[in-house]
C-alpha cells in the first residue's frame, strides 16, 4: 500500500486535546462545523467534512498517519474530538445535557440513564429505513439491529462485536503430565480441577497448585460461562406466556451455584476467588498456581505472554464446546448481544436526510475490509507485514501503538474478516470465538426499557450477587438464597419483570 504525501494541517484541526475542559472539548465540534462547512456539510473541494465525538482507549490520541489514509479512502475530512475512556460517562452526560455534540457521537454505555433518555427523546436520527441503501449496513444481522434498538427505534449504527467470547483455557501440559484428556463436560472439568489440585500436575513434589483460578466476578469469571453449560438463560428468559424469568430463578443457576460450592468446599478453586482481582487471577495462572482459566478465549495469548520466563513450558488448550449432564446442547452467553454501542447522529447537527446519508455512507465505507485492516494493523510495510503463513505481523510495535491502536475501538465492525493472527493461540482463539456465534445465548431485555431497572437495577442486583457468593461460600442455605430472590421480587424485581413484559409485547 503506497503512502501519499500531503501538506500537514495543524494538529489541532484533527485532534482535540484531551486535556481541555469537557465543555470546551465538546463544544468545539459544533463550532468547527459551523465555521468550516457549507450548508450541506460539504467542503468547497467536494469532500464531506465530518466531526466525530469519540472515545479514546489509549493514553494519547493518534497522529494523522492513519487518519490521512482513512480520509483518502472515504473521500472525507474527519475532525475527532476525543474523550478519554476513564471520563466518558461524565463527559457524554454533559454533552447530551448541553447539546454540545458532533455529526457522529460514539455512545458505548447504552444502559446509562442519560443516554437512554436521549435515545428515547428523538435527539438522534432513526436510521433503520436507510440501511438498505448501503451494502455493509444492510448486512447487519436482524437480531443485532433489534438488540441495538430503543423502544423499537434504531437510533444509530451498532458497533458489531463478537457475539460470545468466553470459554475454558486449560494447562494442556498438566493434562498430559497426568494422562488426562481435554474435558468436554462440566463433570469432566471438575475431575480435572480435582486432579490439578491433588495430583501434583507440575511434578515439583509440592502441594502448590489448584484447579480453577477465578476472580471476584460472577459475569466475566467462571460463574456465568459455566452457567451457560447448565442451560441457564442469559440474564433473562421469556416463557411461553411472555413472562420474564430472571436467570437466578432457574434450575440452571442453582446447579451452577452447587457446582461452584463443591469446587470451593474441596479446594479445587482458589479459596480467595471471591475477593481476587482480574490482574491477580491472570498473574497467578501465569505463575503456575492454577490450571483452569475461564474467561475470554483471547486472554490465552496474554496468559502466555505473562508466563514467559516463569512457565516457559506452559501449553494451553482452548475449549468452546463444553456441555453438562443436564444440558447436552452447546450454549454460551452473549455479552450485550454483540452490541458495543452506537454511532449516533444528532438531529441538532445533522439537519436533513442528505447530510445523514453522507454520514451513513462514511460509516458504511469504514466497514470495508481494507479500512478495517487499516484501523486494526495499519499500513503494510510501515506497521505490519504479511508473513509466510498469510498472518498479519506487527513489525514496529511502538509505532503501531502510537498511530494505529487508538483507532481500534472506532471500527464499526470487529467480526467476520478472518484476518489471521501470527500468534497460534490467538489465531485459535479467534476461530473458536467465531464458532461461538452459532451457539450464543441472547439477552432478550437488551433493547427493552424498564424504568425500575434503570433506577433500581444495580441496587437490586446486589441482593442476588451477595446471596450467590454467600451460598457458594457455605454461609447461607438454599432456602436463604430463595428468600433473597423473594426479597428481590418484592423490592422491585417483580415490577421490572412486568415492565419488560409490556415493552417486549410492544416491540415483538
Amino acid at each position: 500500500m503506497k503512502r501519499r504525501i500531503v501538506m500537514k494541517k495543524p494538529m489541532v484541526s484533527k485532534l482535540a486535546s484531551v486535556s481541555l475542559a469537557s465543555m470546551l472539548l465538546l463544544a468545539g465540534c459544533s463550532e468547527a462545523k459551523t465555521s468550516n462547512n457549507s450548508a450541506d456539510g460539504e467542503k468547497d473541494n467536494g469532500k464531506a467534512e465530518i466531526t466525530w465525538l469519540n472515545i479514546l482507549h489509549t493514553a494519547s490520541p493518534p497522529t494523522d498517519t492513519i487518519l490521512n489514509e482513512l480520509e483518502k479512502k472515504t473521500d472525507t475530512e474527519i475532525k475527532f474530538s476525543w474523550i478519554p475512556d476513564a471520563s466518558k460517562e461524565e463527559r457524554i452526560n454533559t454533552a447530551l445535557a448541553s447539546d454540545s455534540l458532533a455529526d457522529i457521537v460514539t455512545l458505548t454505555i447504552l444502559e446509562n440513564s442519560s443516554v437512554r433518555n436521549a435515545l428515547k427523546s428523538g435527539m438522534f436520527w432513526n436510521i433503520e429505513e436507510y440501511l438498505d441503501e448501503f451494502p455493509n449496513l444492510k448486512a447487519i444481522p436482524e437480531d443485532m439491529l433489534k438488540s441495538a434498538s430503543t423502544e423499537g427505534k434504531l437510533n444509530g449504527v451498532p458497533f458489531q462485536k463478537d457475539l460470545a467470547r468466553n470459554g475454558v483455557v486449560l494447562r494442556k501440559d498438566w493434562l498430559d503430565n497426568l494422562g488426562l484428556e481435554v474435558p468436554k463436560t462440566t463433570e469432566e472439568l471438575m475431575e480435572v480441577a480435582k486432579a490439578f489440585t491433588e495430583n501434583d500436575p507440575d511434578g515439583n513434589g509440592k502441594d502448590d497448585t489448584t484447579g480453577f483460578m477465578d476472580r471476584s466476578d460472577l459475569v466475566y469469571g467462571v460463574f456465568k460461562t459455566v452457567s451457560s453449560y447448565f442451560g441457564t438463560p442469559n440474564t433473562w428468559e421469556v416463557d411461553s406466556k411472555g413472562d420474564f424469568v430472571a436467570e437466578f430463578e432457574t434450575d440452571g443457576y442453582i446447579e451452577t451455584m452447587d457446582y461452584m460450592k463443591k469446587l470451593y468446599e474441596n479446594g479445587w478453586i482458589n479459596k480467595d476467588f471471591a475477593v481476587t482481582a482480574k490482574t491477580d487471577q491472570q498473574q497467578n495462572f501465569a505463575q503456575g498456581k492454577g490450571g483452569i482459566y475461564v474467561g475470554a478465549l483471547f486472554d490465552a495469548k496474554n496468559l502466555e505472554t505473562m508466563a514467559a520466563g516463569i512457565q516457559d513450558n506452559m501449553e494451553l488448550a482452548l475449549v468452546n464446546d463444553m456441555t453438562s449432564a443436564s444440558n447436552s446442547d452447546r450454549a454460551i452467553w452473549s455479552g450485550g448481544n454483540g452490541i458495543g454501542g452506537l454511532l449516533a447522529f444528532p438531529r441538532s447537527e445533522v439537519k436533513d436526510e442528505k447530510e445523514l446519508k453522507k454520514l451513513l455512507k462514511f460509516v458504511n465505507d469504514l466497514i470495508d475490509e481494507d479500512n478495517y485492516t487499516l484501523m486494526t494493523y495499519g499500513i503494510e510495510g510501515t506497521h505490519y507485514k504479511l508473513n509466510d503463513d498469510g498472518a498479519y505481523e506487527i513489525i514496529n510495535q511502538d509505532l503501531w501503538q502510537q498511530e494505529v491502536q487508538p483507532f481500534a475501538s472506532s471500527r464499526p465492525n470487529e467480526t467476520g474478516y478472518n484476518l489471521k493472527d501470527p500468534n497460534p493461540i490467538k489465531a485459535e482463539a479467534d476461530e473458536k470465538i467465531a464458532e461461538n456465534a452459532e451457539y450464543a445465548l441472547m439477552n432478550p431485555a437488551v433493547p427493552l426499557e424498564s424504568p425500575t431497572f434503570t433506577t433500581q437495577g444495580s441496587e437490586l442486583q446486589k441482593i442476588i450477587t451477595d446471596a450467590t457468593y454467600q451460598y457458594i461460600l457455605g454461609e447461607i442455605s438454599l432456602a436463604d438464597f430463595k428468600q433473597a430472590v423473594k426479597n428481590w421480587n418484592e423490592q422491585g424485581g417483580k415490577t421490572i419483570k412486568e415492565e419488560y413484559k409490556e415493552a417486549y409485547k410492544a416491540t415483538n
